[in-house]
């Protein structure tokens, strides 16, 4: 039988955030080897931090909207490729909306396209201007034409001519 070991709170709080600071190719089995602790020990912390919140789990903070853009690209990468109900799960464990990663890449991709989007309002001013140049000009040639008409009948009416 085995005796009876009694962990401190730090040592608790530190085995618990390497288990979920841990790489993709570390298993939690691995994580018990290392600190030298029964695998069902440290479930038991992972459930019980669970039920009263997470602690030390997550270094982001609870607000997707207060991520910082690299905790945002971050999860853009390891959310890549996932769908439907792993999607979901995945997002679930990190507290954010499929919707959020959804904006999050369209504004971590309208910011990368930053120098072309530059271009394209320097070219939407310019089309603008050229727009309203037309415009003015139009208005201009119709304004002559009537001038013409009216001018010719005028010369009609005094000088007797035939239009």
């Amino acid at each position: 039988m085995k005796a009876y070991t009694r962990y401190s709170e730090d040592f608790k709080e530190q085995a618990l955030t390497k288990v979920y600071t841990r790489g993709n190719n570390q298993s939690i089995q691995d994580v018990a080897n290392d600190l030298n602790i029964c695998l069902q020990t440290l479930k038991t912390w992972m459930k019980k931090t669970k039920l009263n919140g997470p602690r030390g789990r997550q270094s982001k903070s609870a607000r997707p909207q207060d991520w910082q853009p690299e905790d945002r690209l971050t999860a853009l990468q390891k959310s890549y490729g996932l769908i439907g109900e792993d999607l979901n799960a995945w997002c679930r464990e990190q507290g954010v909306f499929v919707h959020q990663l959804e904006q999050w890449k369209a504004d971590f991709c309208f910011q990368g396209g930053s120098s072309d989007s530059r271009a394209l309002q320097t070219l939407k001013a310019d089309n603008h201007r050229l727009e309203r140049e037309l415009l003015r000009k139009d208005k201009a040639l119709a304004e002559a034409a009537a001038l013409l008409v009216l001018q010719k009948k005028f010369r009609a009416l005094l000088g007797g001519e035939v239009e």
